[in-house]
């Protein structure tokens, strides 16, 4: 058996817990780049949902000689829901094994994409990062008379008074834009609560924070929306200096460590007009600020 015994210099170079140096620590680097949504279809830009993140925080989380994990976010935001299960998972995973989490922002870190870096103990940013936008939007499209001038006929049926309610084919009604206000406020008070509970007393007393307004980095740091300014590699090196940094990513499905192209692209009409919805609503959601 002695023969079979992987040599200590490959040891080293294995992912997870064997890839474990044993005279360093480790810091685990968790990238957290696009728009916070459950959906699966293609569109531009990387996704962040709990589906795709769970295993990777799993493994983030699981060396044995972890120092610390950081989070290195760049999101315009999205999912409520989808920031709140991953933001949830961080928290739970820090607790469990009882380490430290850093989160680092980039170009943006608005809305959810601030919602996650509140899971983190600490927050630094670049002094040109964009951070904030602590509220909620609802974004949609009016599209009542475009599938008569296209020539299309649409059958709704319902049973329920509100199964409707904000059809982007029907015409809009104020009892239903009064609902989703109501929806908003519930969120935005969560959304408060959350990063009251996660920044307490940094928070600058008597700003106005919760206005979904956006601030650089170097604004926010006096906001105490951050704690301070710096780029994962020059904190880390500073705060962690003995450690191994490890990237940890997502595992690529199957057919792409093949080499094999994705499936066909969507081929049904509708399907492609969603499809094509969903890119744009990604692509806004980034052009909001300059990206």
């Amino acid at each position: 058996m002695d023969s079979l015994r992987i040599p200590d210099r490959l040891v080293s170079r294995l992912p997870g817990r064997f890839g474990e140096r044993a005279d360093r620590s480790v810091v685990s680097l968790v990238r957290l780049h696009g728009v916070i949504t459950p959906a699966a279809t293609p569109v531009p830009r990387a996704l962040i949902n709990i589906a795709v993140l769970d295993k990777v925080l799993e493994r983030a989380f699981a060396p044995d000689r972890l120092a610390a994990v950081a989070l290195q976010i760049n999101s315009p935001g999205g999912s409520a829901t989808q920031s709140a299960l991953v933001a949830d998972r961080i928290r739970g995973l820090a607790v469990e094994h009882d380490v430290p989490v850093l989160a680092f922002c980039e170009d943006v870190a608005a809305s959810g994409g601030y919602w996650l870096a509140c899971a983190a103990d600490e927050i630094y940013a670049h002094a040109t990062s964009l951070v904030g936008s602590i509220g909620v939007v609802t974004q949609s499209f009016g599209l009542e008379g475009l599938l008569q001038r296209v020539g299309v006929e649409r059958r709704l049926y319902t049973a329920g008074e509100w199964k409707s309610r904000l059809d982007p084919f029907l015409p809009e009604k104020p009892e239903d834009v009064e609902w989703l206000r109501g929806l908003q406020g519930q969120l935005h008070e969560m959304f408060q609560q959350w990063v009251i509970e996660r920044r307490g007393d940094r928070l600058k007393t008597g700003a106005d924070l919760f206005t979904g307004d956006v601030w650089t980095g170097a604004k926010a740091v006096e906001l105490g929306l951050v704690d301070g300014l710096g780029t994962p590699q020059a904190v880390l090196a500073e705060r962690f200096p003995d450690a191994e940094i490890t990237t940890v990513e997502a595992r690529k499905p199957l057919l792409a460590r093949l080499g094999l192209g994705a499936p066909a692209a969507l081929s049904a009409p509708l399907d492609a007009l969603l499809g094509a919805v969903e890119a744009v609503d990604v692509r806004t959601r980034w052009a909001r600020y300059g990206l």
